[in-house]
């Protein structure tokens, strides 16, 4: 694992580097992304470059240095064996008051780099009561206000499951903690629209990219009891990419469905003709 802050990489990551005053410590004032690393190389990242800087925007801290970051993922990237890893960016208001008013300050920035195990090819997931407020201030935005997620992934955790599924305020499918949802009712393959309040996914927005002309996806909205009549789940995500579901609460699956192999390999075959999309420039 290396740490690069604000233009410089710590001799260790557990070196104390981090105001207590930082809003992002103090209220989560904050914006983060995660990029996936296969061999070395991060994928997609200017495209979660770009969803930060709006995320940043979009939170009122302003836009942050993309340029001095993307050195910084080039520096934690440097000198690390990485057969699979992840990058977790994370970029705050900077020092603040002990409440909710901002301080003047410059932001915090900070690039993590780090080895991790591949997520298994099938997945458990449960639905949780608690919905996402797809009107609230923060719909749209990947902050770091990540509590609720929090809650909600450790009670799917303790139901045997890794990912929680929630609805919206008006009671339809909206995403996961950390993954966006696909699903296919009646033969037909189902992600929900943004107006629901998901997460714009990264790994959405190509799979949907690649997948045109191939194999439709279909924007829409459904109460999210139709997972209990769904044929087929899988969960899309940064490192899971297109992941099989096994089991929706108490209800098995076979998995991988034969839509969900077919979304794999497009994904497959996307990543390996896209050359663009993979290292520091991609």
């Amino acid at each position: 694992m290396r740490v690069w802050i604000d233009g410089r990489v710590l001799e260790s990551p557990h070196e104390r580097a981090v105001s207590v005053l930082d809003h992002g410590l103090v209220v989560g004032d904050g914006v983060f992304e995660t990029i996936k690393v296969e061999h070395g190389r991060p994928f997609a990242l200017t495209p979660h470059l770009d969803r930060l800087g709006r995320s940043a925007v979009g939170l009122g801290i302003g836009e942050p240095d993309l340029d001095a970051i993307r050195s910084g993922v080039a520096a934690t990237l440097d000198g690390q064996e990485l057969p699979f890893g992840r990058i977790r960016i994370t970029v705050t208001s900077g020092p603040g008051p002990l409440g909710s008013p901002r301080g003047d300050g410059p932001q915090t920035s900070v690039v993590v780099t780090e080895p991790c195990d591949r997520p298994p090819p099938v997945s458990r997931v449960v639905t949780v009561p608690w919905p996402r407020n797809e009107r609230g201030a923060l719909a749209g935005l990947k902050t770091t206000s990540y509590g609720e997620n929090a809650l909600m992934v450790e009670a799917a955790r303790a139901r045997g499951a890794s990912e929680a599924i929630m609805p919206n305020t008006r009671g339809e499918v909206c995403e996961g903690t950390g993954s966006n949802l696909v699903y296919v009712l009646d033969g037909r393959v189902v992600t929900p629209t943004l107006s629901a309040g998901p997460l714009a996914g990264v790994t959405r927005g190509i799979l949907l990219a690649w997948a045109d002309g191939e194999l439709e996806l279909h924007e829409e909205d459904h109460p999210i009891e139709v997972l209990g009549a769904a044929e087929e789940v899988m969960l899309v995500g940064t490192t899971r990419d297109v992941q099989a579901v096994e089991r929706v609460d108490d209800r098995e699956l076979a998995a991988p469905g034969p839509l969900t192999r077919r979304l794999q390999e497009i994904w497959a075959r996307g990543s390996a003709r896209s050359p663009g999309l993979w290292g520091l420039d991609g």
